[in-house]
């Protein structure tokens, strides 16, 4: 077991644990799509094992949402990535949809059975051997070229890393470290070759990055988008557009000062505190619908495996 002592499940009202299951439930049922269900096959091991750190951290939806937005600030920032994601994917006309597509991909590939996780991304993979074009400065880009997949796979580890631990537990150097090794397998699948496994090489490629990253307009309107996309039930709208300058709080401050990304789009001092609790509360809340609960009853574990210290 890992070392990140965690408490007891928190035990909630009966109503209160409906609502929440629920929409643990609805992520597993995009529409259009086939719904998934971690308890298949019975015993089969994903790609990583439940005793990681990759099955604590993933099932925090506060710390996913705010490290994933984060995640794509940085992909932003590089002009290929930008527009290979701006014109061939639903962000501005669908977000809500694309943010369970993306959310669903991020469960397989982290609880769901390895063959359930293979074949997705397989599928990814063929999807993105279709995408190619010009960035506006007239630079050919694929979306399947090796230095892309790395960036992509590198800003989505540093994003979830850094959310866990500054906003739910923080993580020891060795832990980030084992939390980018667990995601080795998984990276090669998607053709991320050269994705950093150890906190050192993720730096260093954020250094080897810093001439390529640049400001964009489309950076703001995503940033709109994503305080207005309806992530988040109605009530908890409010949170999700502090959890989004949460994401811009967290990403390093010479990324910011690069993309003009001022004070004024992160926390609030009095903000900080609130995503603190925010991110600790659903640590200790267990969606017994959720893929971490789901996978852990697939392999014979308890369902609450991953909420026992």
């Amino acid at each position: 077991m890992i070392g990140l002592a965690l408490p007891s499940p928190l035990p909630l009202p009966s109503l209160v644990q409906r609502h929440i299951d629920a929409a643990a439930r609805e992520l597993l049922q995009p529409k259009g799509g086939r719904p998934v269900d971690f308890t298949r096959p019975c015993g089969e091991a994903a790609l990583v094992a439940p005793d990681s750190v990759s099955w604590r951290i993933f099932k925090n939806p506060v710390s996913l949402f705010i490290g994933g937005v984060a995640a794509v600030i940085l992909e932003l920032a590089e002009p290929s990535v930008r527009t290979g994601v701006w014109e061939h994917s639903s962000f501005r006309t669908d977000p809500a949809r694309r943010l369970q597509r993306t959310g669903l991909a991020a469960m397989v590939t982290v609880y769901g059975a390895r063959s359930a996780a293979e074949a997705m991304i397989a599928g990814v993979v063929r999807m993105h051997d279709k995408v190619s074009g010009e960035t506006p400065a007239g630079q050919a880009y694929r979306a399947n070229d090796v230095t892309l997949l790395t960036w992509v796979h590198a800003t989505a580890g540093f994003g979830f890393a850094e959310a866990y631990s500054r906003y739910v537990r923080p993580l020891s150097r060795q832990e980030r470290g084992r939390l980018y090794q667990e995601g080795a397998s998984a990276a090669r699948l998607y053709g991320a070759l050269d994705a950093p496994t150890s906190d050192a090489a993720l730096h260093a490629l954020f250094e080897s990055m810093r001439k390529r990253l640049e400001p964009s307009p489309i950076l703001f309107e995503f940033l709109d988008i994503m305080r207005h996309a309806p992530a988040f039930p109605m009530p908890l709208r409010p949170m999700q557009r502090i959890l989004v300058r949460a994401a811009v709080e967290m990403t390093p401050e010479w990324v910011r000062r690069r993309l003009g990304l001022t004070a004024s789009y992160g926390l609030r001092p009095w903000e900080t505190p609130l995503v603190r609790e925010a991110g600790g509360l659903s640590d200790r809340i267990m969606p017994r619908s959720s893929p971490a609960v789901q996978s852990c009853l697939r392999l014979g574990l308890p369902a609450d495996y991953l909420y026992r210290s």
